[in-house]
């Protein structure tokens, strides 16, 4: 999963260089101009890239450590 979660990562990075709506005039919904939704469509699928990394590529090592180290100053 590690390596879809950067596929995709390199993908938002290639689909960020939005060269092609930059001179289109077109509204989205009637009153949104179509650059920035494209723009709000990319920072969604960033959100969603970024969960995906958390789940799935978080080293679970970060964790157990600071579990132990919160447990060692309770005591």
């Amino acid at each position: 999963m590690q390596k879809v979660v950067w596929f995709l990562i390199l993908l938002l990075v290639v689909l960020h260089q939005d060269n092609w709506f930059w001179d289109d005039a077109t509204l989205v919904f009637g009153f949104m101009p179509i650059g920035l939704f494209y723009h709000v469509c990319i920072s969604v699928a960033a959100g969603a890239v970024w969960y995906l990394a958390t789940i799935y590529c978080w080293p679970k090592e970060l964790d157990e450590a600071t579990r132990a180290k919160q447990e060692g100053d309770a005591a």
